[in-house]
């Protein structure tokens, strides 16, 4: 087994290489504007500091959102592309939440939120880092806090609205790491995956105007 994953659904840039037993190689960098012009780079970077070919790749592991459109897009339509020109290797879609939960090893009830802009979050509530029970959904953070009171907080969101989230606790963005070992994870115990489409939630920021005057010629 050889899963190369990815994420660009949060601000990080994250991309790993997992062996079925550990991670051999990984990169993140956090930069909101530039997921296109980093994610390459960070897949050549990993696979050469692991000495191997991407057609020795076995698997495509992506985080499937919540996140931003633009940004999400990227991750998603690399994964599809590295997966067509190696003759179909299977893409495992995750929820970018979930890997957040799964690199916090938490193992009480928590809330994982990360910044939707807009002044909401992406949240969902766990039992533990393996087992989401709730969500993920796109609120403001005044709105939710009566169900997230009292429950320890991992990602950007938390730190961003600590008057919602005082517990605040790591990581603080997401790990393409976290995320390859949570599908090798399971796949040994051959549970299912997400689809590898993406997660909005909301609509778009562009939308086409509406009453536009008609410029071309009837």
């Amino acid at each position: 087994m050889l899963l190369l994953a990815m994420d660009t659904a949060t601000p990080a840039v994250t991309v790993a290489l997992h062996d079925g037993d550990s991670v051999i190689a990984e990169s993140s960098q956090v930069d909101a504007r530039r997921h296109g012009e980093l994610l390459l780079p960070a897949v050549h970077r990993v696979l050469r500091e692991a000495g191997r070919e991407l057609d020795a790749v076995t698997g495509i592991v992506v985080g499937v959102g919540p996140g931003p459109y633009t940004g999400l897009r990227v991750g998603l339509v690399t994964a599809a592309t590295f997966a067509s020109a190696l003759g179909g290797v299977p893409v495992h879609g995750l929820c970018t939440l979930d890997g957040l939960a799964y690199a916090s090893g938490i193992d009480e009830p928590f809330v994982v939120a990360t910044d939707a802009r807009r002044k909401e979050v992406y949240w969902a509530r766990y039992d533990n880092s393996r087992t989401r029970v709730t969500g993920p959904a796109v609120d403001r953070p005044a709105d939710i806090a009566d169900q997230v009171a009292g429950f320890p907080a991992v990602g950007a969101g938390a730190r961003l609205y600590g008057e919602v989230f005082p517990d605040a606790r790591d990581p603080e963005h997401q790990s393409a790491s976290a995320l390859a070992a949570l599908a090798a994870a399971r796949l040994r115990a051959g549970e299912p995956f997400e689809e590898p489409r993406p997660l909005y939630l909301r609509r778009p920021d562009a939308q086409v105007p509406k009453n536009y005057k008609v410029v071309t010629p009837k």
